[in-house]
């Protein structure tokens, strides 16, 4: 896969953070469609002059915008932490690029890897939740990634936590975020995987990696 500057992707990702987190609308493959141009933008200013060149006079601009500056947030700290796991060893990249349900492969096992802030609904706090990781990983395989983006084969759970309630800002933490995936990966055994039978007659292999702000 081609190699990121880490720290300009840290930069540009915290310019997003004076604009609010807002969807407007839940995820669809239609709007999807409509803002895919944040794949080939990595800077945050470039995003914004086509979002206001392409949707300027449309009447759902403001939730046109708001959704495709949380895609380009969310895709480029994807590509960031993508690019930190496949500079470790024993991590390879995915053969194809465009595989969706395989970003890299760990001694041999295959993963998607998704980074999640922890969510409000899942009845637990942040302490008891760590010690049921089990139980979040299923919770958010039954609630996550709806549409093209479902699946239930293994993942890579990051999972985001600050105290202020502001989880979604740690995204944009690339040089923390590095930190914390390094430290899991130098104790990562494929025999401590969680085994989960998500449906019938297949096994799912996943982890949480915890990132809480302290």
């Amino acid at each position: 896969m081609k190699e990121l500057n880490l720290l300009q992707i840290e930069i540009e990702l915290k310019k997003r953070l004076s604009y609010p987190y807002k969807w407007g609308r839940k995820q669809t493959d239609y709007f999807d469609k409509l803002t895919n141009f944040i794949y080939k933008k990595s800077e945050f200013d470039e995003v914004l002059k086509e979002i206001n060149s392409r949707f300027k006079n449309d009447k759902e601009h403001k939730n046109i915008s708001n959704y495709a500056l949380n895609r380009w947030y969310n895709f480029w700290s994807a590509q960031a932490v993508e690019n930190i796991f496949c500079s470790l060893p024993n991590v390879k990249p995915a053969l194809d690029s465009k595989d969706r349900l395989v970003d890299f492969t760990i001694h041999g096992v295959t993963f998607d890897h998704k980074t999640s802030i922890f969510p409000k609904n899942f009845p637990y706090v942040i302490k008891e939740s760590i010690k049921k990781t089990d139980e979040l990983i299923k919770w958010l395989y039954k609630h996550q990634s709806q549409q093209q983006r479902k699946h239930l084969k293994n993942r890579l759970f990051i999972v985001l936590y600050s105290p202020n309630g502001e989880h979604w800002k740690l995204k944009s933490e690339i040089s923390w975020l590095k930190e914390r995936i390094e430290k899991y990966m130098e104790g990562f055994n494929p025999h401590y995987l969680l085994k989960f039978q998500l449906e019938k007659g297949h096994y799912t292999l996943a982890d949480v990696i915890w990132a809480v702000k302290e």
